[in-house]
């Protein structure tokens, strides 16, 4: 090997991003012997990245690749986008910092230090069997650990060989469809419905439809009417995404009721039940599963970080050979470390604790937005409150302006979601999805949205 092979093996590296800015590189004795080649091939290729600009020497700290290319390689990333023009919206609004941030826990509040212990005990505990490949339905304990759980806090009947350990909602519903259903089985979605889930089973789901939420959830005689048919149909019947709804129980019990006579399955997504303000919580539906048609999916990407990617799956007990054996074929399991942690702040008691602080957390910060809202704009909106959830939605009173707002709020930080965005049809409702769970004072979000009063009367007072 030469060292122009060399120059652009790492200029490739660097350019298309394996290699980071900042991070050092082999030292040229060690890649020199790692390669088989002369200190000198080497010397020379790094010599000639350096002269270039792609790395930089730092003396005893090493070559380095440049940290200056940081601004450029993030400026080329962002040009080369995603085609998909909706989709690229929808990942910049998720992924950029600023306000009101829809299904981010309460970061200024998370328990950092008690994580952090947690974390070193699970280091120095691993062993070196648990440096193979992990088990695929998930790390027992934390099994254990989350049948505990649900059983307590949802009212699920449940043992942890119903669970299922995946890397977030969109595993868990693409393994779902993986282990259930045919290419041409029938899927129905809600109307509204969580719009990443709704680019998913584009996608994945063949024969898709969707059935319209209202005041009381689901629409279930809509669904037996146009749709009995169906195989399986995927809700959120404690806290609707995005229209904060709770299904009501009369519906509840017709939809267990349809299941059970169709032999058809229902996708529970129980995405931030942790969260209600009220002593009248009603449990999860799979707790008046008696067929065991409900598969739950529950996450923790609310409650303790987005970035840890643990969710679970509770199964009906008939199901939970045919996922096993589709996640043996599929999947390799989850990253074991996050898992070990996690189960450790269940099985101490530290979940517990922190999910009380952030009910109590969640329900003042709501009112804080809620009140910095109505002094700000005034009878522009209208809110449609419930006894939960991680964000609220600020109907528009009038006009169908609500992505033309939604683009003014977010030039200035606020990053609110449209919510005629969450529809696929065109049946539409009109208004803002904000998220108040990291809004520190009322004070705070009135000076926030005074970053767009003027704008937005403007805009909202043509209609």
């Amino acid at each position: 090997m030469g060292y122009q092979q060399i120059y652009q093996r790492y200029k490739q590296q660097i350019l298309s991003g394996q290699l980071k800015p900042g991070e050092k590189v082999p030292a040229i004795r060690v890649l020199a012997d790692d390669l088989g080649v002369a200190k000198k091939t080497v010397e020379t290729a790094y010599n000639i990245l350096c002269g270039e600009g792609y790395l930089v020497s730092r003396g005893a700290l090493g070559t380095l690749v440049n940290p200056d290319l940081q601004l450029q390689q993030h400026q080329a990333e962002r040009t080369a986008g995603l085609q998909d023009a909706e989709l690229q919206h929808l990942v910049d609004l998720r992924d950029n910092a600023g306000y009101f941030r829809l299904g981010i826990p309460s970061l200024d509040e998370f328990p950092y230090k008690k994580w952090l212990l947690l974390s070193g005990k699970a280091i120095r505990a691993m062993r070196p069997e648990q440096m193979l490949l992990p088990p695929v339905m998930g790390l027992p304990a934390l099994r254990e650990a989350i049948a505990s759980y649900v059983t307590i806090s949802r009212g699920l009947n449940c043992t942890a060989s119903q669970v299922c350990i995946t890397s977030g909602y969109k595993h868990s519903i693409a393994l779902i469809l993986q282990s259930l259903l045919q290419p041409q089985d029938k899927v129905i979605y809600e109307e509204p419905g969580y719009f990443f889930g709704q680019k998913l089973l584009k996608r994945i789901a063949a024969n898709l439809h969707y059935v319209p939420v209202d005041k009381e959830g689901l629409n279930v005689d809509y669904l037996l009417q146009h749709h009995q048919d169906a195989r399986l149909v995927i809700c959120s019947p404690s806290h609707h995404s995005p229209l904060a709804v709770t299904l009501s129980l009369p519906r509840r019990q017709k939809l267990l009721a349809w299941a059970q006579q169709h032999n058809s399955y229902l996708v529970e997504d129980d995405y931030d039940g942790e969260f209600h303000y009220t002593k009248k919580v009603l449990p999860a539906m799979k707790s008046q599963d008696q067929a065991d048609r409900v598969i739950y999916l529950g996450t923790f990407s609310k409650t303790v970080m987005p970035s840890m990617r643990v969710s679970y799956l509770v199964l009906p007990k008939a199901l939970v050979n045919s996922f096993h054996e589709t996640a043996e074929i599929v999947e390799t399991g989850q990253p074991l470390l996050p898992q070990q942690i996690l189960s450790r702040f269940l099985s101490e008691g530290h979940f517990f604790k922190h999910l009380k602080k952030m009910r109590a957390l969640y329900q003042l910060r709501r009112q804080m937005v809620l009140a910095a809202m109505q002094q700000v704009f005034p009878g522009l909106f209208q809110f449609e409150l419930t006894d939960g959830g991680m964000h609220l939605v600020a109907f528009l009173r009038h006009g169908s302006a609500d992505q033309q707002l939604a683009a003014i709020w977010q030039a200035q930080q606020l990053l609110v979601f449209p919510l005629s965005a969450w529809y696929a049809t065109s049946q539409k409702r009109y208004g803002l999805v904000i998220g108040y769970t990291n809004i520190q004072s009322q004070q705070q979000a009135v000076e926030l949205l005074q970053r767009v009063q003027v704008a937005t009367e403007a805009l909202l007072q043509q209609r």
